[in-house]
């Protein structure tokens, strides 16, 4: 296909733009349309690691590298072990997802991908490093220059990590159980916490996490996952198969007033990311799946999404971290431990009801959010 005019373009061929692409391939309403993916990445290594909870069997369960049916939650007074059913945790690495993406892409013959970077776009116009294409509605994923500018004005964090894979030399894991968070290793008086994510008996990923402000140097990283791995998973002997490391913004800054008349933010630039949680995986499979009936039914693709009431919620619970950000375990440890786990989900994932989300909220009985919620609704 050798043109420059597309029906749609999409920036970023990360996981909200490849699952974008993914649910427009799958509908025959798109098997007329011209799509253009512009990345300047190969996508073939595991740059990234997913985890997210979900229901049934679906996709994910076809490309994840493991599920778990059971997890912990240990702070400094108590382990905590919980029973996720109906759900599972599950985890995909994102070299399986990019090549499952790019098989499907090979099958479409109505979808470009161009391996080049994005230096502007103007409307319709895509202008790359090399060239310039148009497009009838463009899906970008890069975030504003705007919110570097303007981020101190919002409550704003950062989630930082570094996570090791490792593999012992004798069983040191159970696979059927994964720990979601343990807070009894923290850096200073933050929220900092590990998770570890068994795959076997013999190989885990032991991942080091900071909900705050402050970036690390990276020997700290390495320094905190050391000694967990010694001190608190009574490890001698293992290996450091992989490292995988990143930073994910977590804002109540407004990603979706960006959006165009002819260009729709997505991903992180869009507010797809819970800024309570940082997780994002799922945000994308649904939101991904909104964008495509919306299109069909003649709607902005961004209707409905990223700016119903959980984003105020999020909003309160970023104000309590930013400026309390010492009360992290005891803010996790009654999010994850006072309603039901199953209700938490359904919370974060945005499926329950309004009774349901004040449950939620009541369980985090303290001053500072209390405080927060008045100066969010009555400013």
């Amino acid at each position: 296909m050798d043109q420059k005019q597309y029906d749609y373009a999409i920036v970023g061929a990360g996981a909200a733009g490849l699952q974008l692409l993914l649910k427009m391939i799958a509908d025959p309403f798109f098997n007329e349309k011209t799509i253009l993916v512009l990345e300047p990445d190969t996508k073939d290594a595991n740059d990234r690691t997913w985890c997210f909870w979900e229901k049934g069997v679906t996709l994910w369960d076809e490309l994840s590298t493991h599920t778990w049916p059971r997890g912990l939650f240990i702070n400094r007074k108590e382990t905590i072990d919980f029973d996720l059913t109906p759900y599972r945790y599950k985890m995909v690495r994102s070299a399986q997802f990019y090549t499952y993406a790019k098989e499907q892409i090979l099958r479409a013959r109505h979808v470009v991908w161009v391996k080049e970077a994005v230096t502007n776009v103007a409307g319709q116009e895509i202008t790359t490093i090399r060239d310039t294409y148009f497009a009838n509605h463009l899906f970008d994923s890069r975030i504003p220059k705007e919110f570097n500018q303007v981020k101190d004005r919002y409550h704003s964090l950062i989630q930082h990590f570094k996570g090791w894979f490792i593999k012992t030399e004798k069983p040191e894991f159970d696979p059927g159980t994964f720990t979601m968070m343990d807070y009894r290793l923290k850096w200073k008086d933050s929220t900092s916490f590990t998770y570890v994510l068994p795959i076997s008996e013999n190989e885990a990923l032991v991942e080091f996490t900071l909900f705050n402000d402050t970036m690390l140097e990276n020997d700290e990283y390495d320094q905190f996952l050391s000694c967990y791995i010694q001190d608190y998973l009574k490890i001698e002997n293992y290996e450091i198969t992989e490292v995988e490391q990143g930073q994910i913004p977590m804002s109540d800054y407004p990603f979706h007033k960006h959006h165009e008349k002819h260009l729709t933010k997505i991903g992180t630039a869009g507010g797809w990311v819970r800024p309570s949680s940082g997780y994002s995986f799922k945000n994308a499979d649904r939101y991904s799946s909104m964008m495509v009936e919306n299109i069909k039914l003649g709607r902005k693709p961004e209707h409905g999404i990223a700016t119903s009431r959980f984003r105020t919620y999020d909003s309160i619970f970023l104000n309590v971290l930013a400026s309390r950000n010492d009360l992290g375990e005891e803010i996790f440890t009654r999010l994850y431990t006072k309603p039901a786990m199953q209700s938490v989900f359904r919370f974060l994932d945005e499926e329950s009801s309004f009774s349901e989300d004040l449950k939620v909220m009541f369980s985090l009985n303290r001053p500072q959010f209390w405080k927060a919620f008045l100066s969010t609704f009555w400013k």
